[in-house]
């Protein structure tokens, strides 16, 4: 097996990763701790560390901000040799040597994408249950709340405001939910939060009522009998 080797990498090789590699084609607009991953030389992509969409991220924990961040991108080649799980691992060995007062991370597994999170299961990660979402359609475009207040202000994640400023039709659109889960860094926080944490979840049934509504992208995703139990896409988070 190839040499595996993780080190902090430029924007530019994050962002070419995120492009090429993960099905957003979007680079996080936050600030970011950016972790490349090589195999023999060979740049396989990269796995971003930042805020996230929620400003409030460490608010549910009883943390200080700059004791929490989200891991908001797995964007890794495919056909590499080294798993994802194992990739992930190492980038969070990183990061809490680069940050030693960082207790906590935070991740989200796209059910709307046939996401279950099975790199964290495979880390060990705590599985704290399914996070409903709900964006907003504004002239013709589904846009998370968080997009809306960088393009508005604080207007933008109010519906009134929008239908009387920027579209009358502007809606909101209940969204796939989003499995939510924790790597905590101290033992004591781990065990705190893993009373009310939850098992891991192996199909989409187990996470939400089979009947769905919508067009595809506004349901979520229901899994196919036989596919219960498929890998997760490796450029997916």
């Amino acid at each position: 097996m190839s040499e595996l080797h993780l080190d902090w990498c430029s924007q530019k090789a994050a962002r070419h990763a995120v492009m090429r590699w993960h099905y957003s084609r979007k680079m996080p607009a936050s600030k970011l701790v950016r972790v490349g991953v090589w195999e023999e030389n060979r740049f396989r992509g990269a796995i971003l560390y930042g805020v996230g969409a929620n400003r409030h991220l460490a608010r549910p924990f009883r943390l200080e901000k700059t004791q929490a961040c989200e891991l908001v991108r797995v964007a890794l080649a495919p056909g590499r040799e080294h798993p994802t799980s194992k990739c992930v691992a190492l980038s969070l060995r990183l990061l809490r040597h680069q940050s030693p007062g960082l207790r906590l991370v935070v991740s989200y597994a796209d059910l709307g994408r046939e996401h279950l999170g099975t790199i964290y299961q495979a880390g060990n990660w705590l599985y704290l249950g399914p996070s409903n979402q709900c964006y907003l359609r504004v002239l013709g475009e589904i846009v998370h709340p968080r997009s809306l207040y960088d393009r508005y202000g604080a207007g933008g994640q109010s519906l009134g405001w929008l239908q009387s400023h920027v579209d009358p039709r502007a809606e909101r659109v209940p969204m796939a939910p989003k499995l939510k889960y924790v790597y905590p860094f101290h033992k004591k926080l781990r065990r705190e939060l893993a009373k009310n944490s939850h098992p891991y979840p192996k199909s989409a049934a187990e996470v939400t009522p089979a009947t769905r509504s919508g067009t595809p992208r506004e349901r979520a995703v229901q899994l196919r009998p036989g596919r219960s139990n498929a890998p997760e896409r490796t450029n997916g988070r």
